[in-house]
């Protein structure tokens, strides 16, 4: 197995891309916020996953890419080919 990199070499390679998603995200939210019809959304649950998986960022936890996966993830469910149009698979 291999060892892990050092923080610091991860941050040296990625902060600039790390600062560029966290100022997308931030730009994101600043126009929902000046939204003509923000109260709208207000109770989207959309919105509330997001607020969510902000919250899941913040943690100093393992795992927070997985929790934040799930998060966004539909529930498994056995007989999915039932409920979506997926062709057969030939051969």
């Amino acid at each position: 197995m291999s060892q892990p990199r050092p923080a610091s070499d991860i941050l040296d390679r990625d902060f600039l891309e790390i600062r560029s998603k966290i100022l997308d995200l931030a730009a994101s939210l600043d126009r929902l916020d000046r939204a003509s019809d923000r109260d709208r959304v207000e109770n989207d649950p959309r919105l509330d996953q997001c607020r969510t998986a902000i919250e899941t960022l913040l943690r100093s936890e393992p795992n927070r890419a997985e929790a934040i996966q799930i998060l966004f993830s539909d529930p498994y469910q056995a007989d999915w080919r039932q409920h979506l149009p997926v062709a057969p698979r030939l051969g």
